[in-house]
């Protein structure tokens, strides 16, 4: 049977069908197909024991090594080192996340680096972030992180950072495509070789010293906070990386925070484990009213978390703004604003008032790169994207959820309030906006280039100043953006955004507006009127 075939059932009955991810991992080492290697807004996922097996987590290792072999300036300038010799000194880290298989993965890619003379380190189970520490704290060349982050449990991933910690650039990782591709069509197999030694390492020690270097967290103002005033914390770990983490960090018992799904389950009881309304429930249901305290939602690979408290729900959306008037307001930091093209404008109206720049990019952390970068001419005082990952000005290059909830903390600590409250402080302020999000899946066999085609001729067919419908709405267009996906501006300043997703079959759907009862009509439109037109184009439209 098919691993897609053995995943749909066991993720339909995850309770009773568990039994068939030994029939899985059989696939994930034993199926030689090929597949198409594309690094997408993070790395490279694929279904594991379909696309994502021991072979092409291989073809991939090996894609690499050739790459850095060949010494091309460009690559090694991508990666941060002078030559092979360096690369091979300075050395890789290799971990992964908490789902099947994690260590056989992690132990093939060992094993052939190790056969090149690379020097490795085994991190075991780590989170996105520590990687990203990981790696300046070393001085290692790369690190390589087998997570596919958010994505359900039949998927597995390959995160590639270079040795500034980030993720990687394309500079780097289109060569490494074209080589894995092309290895793919012309070798039989690459062969499995088993690791000659397994160098161990702590990231959570790394980690902590990395912060503890960079200054930007107040970890002794946060634990007295929580000695002293003993806020309620509720924290979801989706039974991931970060589990243990928070108290480590900050020197606390166990026991400080309420953690919950911290135990194994690779399976993630058949959720999404992704950061979410509904998946934040259980965390929220842990407060009590009028306490100090919040639930948190944190994913696999701890890049991206979710806030709520018994007032509000405070997506990264509302978050990152947060971050950014704390920051600017009561830490001093200055500099820029970087957001992706797919967050609220709330940041924005703040960012105006202090005579702050925004920066739009696309969505994907690496695009957050040049703005956080220590040389960097504009430094971000902190960059988010609306699906919940943030850092900040001497962060990591990555997104970090534990950084997250850290400032969340140092943020209650300060102001003596909830986050909710702060919130609509600073909304009081500057104003109310309402966002929100969804998404539809596409048949992995139906997610063509054509999907992607109809989205952006929405661009050919509307300009400023023409009419749109939407529903039973009219509104006039102000402008339209096409950096990643089609993104139509409307001049009460409302706006619906269509994107692919560029990591799964999925056509993601955001939109925003200033009147609350629009909101959940408008994205309830967006949805109906993206299904037809990735189906039928824009001409559905026209008709």
């Amino acid at each position: 049977m098919k691993a897609s075939l053995l995943w749909r059932e066991i993720l339909k009955d995850p309770g009773n069908k568990r039994h068939l991810l030994i029939e899985i991992e059989k696939l994930a080492k034993e199926n030689t197909e090929p597949a198409e290697i594309h690094f997408g807004t993070s790395g490279w996922r694929g279904e594991i024991g379909s696309d994502f097996t021991m072979q092409n987590v291989r073809v991939l290792a090996k894609a690499i090594i050739e790459a850095v072999k060949s010494e091309d300036s460009k690559i090694l300038n991508a990666i941060g080192v002078s030559s092979f010799n360096e690369f091979k000194e300075r050395g890789v880290i290799v971990g992964h996340d908490t789902r099947i298989l994690g260590k056989d993965f992690a132990y093939e890619v060992i094993g052939l680096l190790q056969s090149e003379g690379i020097k490795c380190y085994y991190a075991g189970e780590a989170s996105t972030p520590e990687f990203s520490a990981a790696v300046v704290e070393l001085g290692a060349a790369a690190s390589i992180n087998l997570t596919p982050s958010h994505n359900p449990a039949n998927y597995g991933g390959f995160k590639l950072n270079p040795s500034d910690g980030g993720p990687a650039p394309e500079e780097l990782t289109k060569p490494i495509e074209t080589l894995a591709n092309e290895i793919m069509k012309t070798s039989k197999e690459v062969k499995s070789v088993k690791p000659e030694k397994i160098d161990r390492i702590d990231l959570t020690e790394l980690y902590i010293g990395f912060i503890k270097k960079r200054g930007l967290l107040d970890l002794g103002k946060i634990r007295d906070f929580i000695e002293t005033e003993k806020p309620i914390c509720a924290i979801d770990h989706m039974y991931g990386t970060s589990r243990g983490k928070l108290a480590r960090i900050l020197s606390l018992k166990p026991g400080t925070f309420i953690c919950l799904r911290k135990d194994n389950d690779p399976l993630f009881e058949g959720l999404s484990p992704e950061p979410s309304e509904i998946n934040l429930r259980l965390a929220l249901s842990y407060l009590k009213r009028d306490s100090l305290g919040f639930a948190a939602i944190i994913d696999p690979d701890s890049d991206r978390v979710r806030f709520a408290d018994m007032n509000r729900q405070i997506p990264m959306n509302y978050f990152g703004a947060m971050a950014f008037h704390y920051l600017y307001s009561y830490k001093g930091l200055r500099g820029i604003v970087a957001k992706s093209v797919g967050t609220s404008n709330f940041v924005n109206a703040i960012a105006k008032e202090l005579g702050v720049e925004v920066v739009e990019t696309k969505v994907g952390f690496k695009h957050f790169r040049p703005y956080l970068l220590p040389e960097a001419k504009e430094k971000a005082v902190v960059a988010f994207e609306e699906s919940d990952g943030i850092s900040a000005q001497n962060h990591t290059l990555e997104k970090d959820a534990l950084f997250g909830c850290l400032l969340a903390l140092e943020m209650m600590a300060t102001l003596g309030k909830n986050l909710s409250d702060y919130l609509e402080e600073i909304e009081s302020i500057y104003g109310r906006y309402y966002s929100d999000r969804t998404g539809f899946e596409i048949s992995r066999e139906n997610f063509g280039p054509h999907v992607k085609k109809h989205v952006y001729a929405l661009k050919d067919y509307f300009k400023a100043g023409d009419s749109f419908e939407i529903g039973k709405l009219k509104k006039k267009i102000l402008n339209i953006i096409d950096i990643d996906g089609i993104k139509i501006v409307f001049d009460d300043l409302s706006w619906i955004m269509i994107r692919p997703s560029g990591t799964e079959p999925k056509i993601r759907i955001y939109v925003e507006t200033k009147n609350m009862e629009e909101k959940d009509y408008l994205i309830e439109e967006a949805t109906k009127l993206a299904k037809k037109i990735c189906i039928e184009g824009v001409q559905c439209m026209l008709s």
